[in-house]
């Protein structure tokens, strides 16, 4: 269930039977809470993120979110209680929250699934998003961490990208991501052999920022929100996330620096650099005010998000 916080700037927009939300000071901890099916992700589940993450972006008081697992394991993956039916698309509805809910799939049709949904909604968040691995991540366990943008494993931990032992290719867009994060040999060895990747294997291909005590990794993760939240503008922080996701694809060193001269042409007319630099000038921590649900400027003209959710 959740746990609610009665301070918070807007209200729930549903109540949480398989993820727990609670706001500890700057951050927002998301616990994946189905510990008996090792926290496996069916439709509810996936429905309560997508919620968990728009209540995020929309609460000012929030700078960081935190995904960790109850129990033993962080994600098994999809629930798969349906059998192999479970990924079989043809003719089923579209699911509830996506922008074709209700639209019969088909193969030509190219369905959203519930790792797609996720992936998009990670990657169009404002706020940081702190992965906390507390045990094995497995499928979709493993692929939902790849768009979070720093990640931290216990030592009990482990990711199994193992899809092809399934007869799946990778899914969530991991083919994007994980390639990128981990290099191209390494990321072929994983997804193509579906083997089990240990925390510290993890840790040093430098997928994982670093590895923790079990009883430590929740707040080893709380502290590193601390950090990112400290002395920081909300808004500079959300377009320096833009920034990097964005640029790694890009064609050319001068369309990231035509990115940042139009973020820093717009912040360098608000009350938030001269807040900074006089913050530095009276040696005190500074008192930012713009808002990213108010004030974040369009720094990458003609972008269009994809639409998965």
């Amino acid at each position: 269930m959740e746990s609610r916080d009665a301070g918070s700037a807007q209200a729930p927009l549903m109540d949480y039977e398989e993820i727990s939300y609670q706001r500890v000071d700057q951050a927002a901890l998301i616990t994946l809470d189905r510990p008996k099916v090792l926290n496996a992700v069916n439709d509810r589940m996936r429905v309560e993120l997508l919620d968990a993450f728009d209540r995020i972006d929309a609460d000012d008081r929030v700078r960081v979110g935190i995904v960790t697992g109850r129990g033993r394991a962080f994600c098994s993956g999809a629930d798969v209680s349906e059998g192999a039916e479970t990924f079989d698309l043809t003719g089923k509805e579209r699911p509830a929250g996506s922008d074709t809910a209700g639209k019969k799939s088909a193969i030509g049709s190219v369905p959203w699934n519930t790792s797609g949904q996720l992936v998009a909604r990670l990657f169009s968040l404002t706020k940081p998003v702190i992965a906390a691995i507390n045990g094995p991540a497995i499928g979709l366990g493993a692929t939902l961490p790849l768009p979070m943008d720093i990640k931290l494993v216990s030592e009990t931990a482990s990711l199994s990208f193992i899809f092809t032992r399934r007869g799946l290719v990778p899914e969530g867009g991991s083919s994007w991501f994980l390639p990128r994060l981990v290099g191209m040999n390494r990321a072929a060895e994983w997804i193509y052999s579906g083997k089990s990747v240990s925390a510290r294997e993890a840790l040093e291909s430098g997928l994982v920022r670093s590895m923790h005590r079990p009883g430590d990794l929740v707040t080893a993760a709380l502290e590193l929100a601390t950090d990112l939240a400290t002395d920081t503008s909300p808004v500079a922080v959300a377009l320096s996330r833009q920034l990097l996701w964005r640029m790694l694809v890009a064609d050319h060193p001068m369309e990231a620096n035509r990115a940042d001269a139009r973020a820093n042409f717009f912040l360098g007319a608000t009350d938030e650099v001269r807040e900074g630099v006089q913050a530095f000038i009276d040696r005190r921590s500074p008192q930012f005010t713009l808002s990213t649900q108010r004030d974040l400027p369009n720094i990458f003209p003609g972008w269009v998000d994809p639409q998965f959710y």
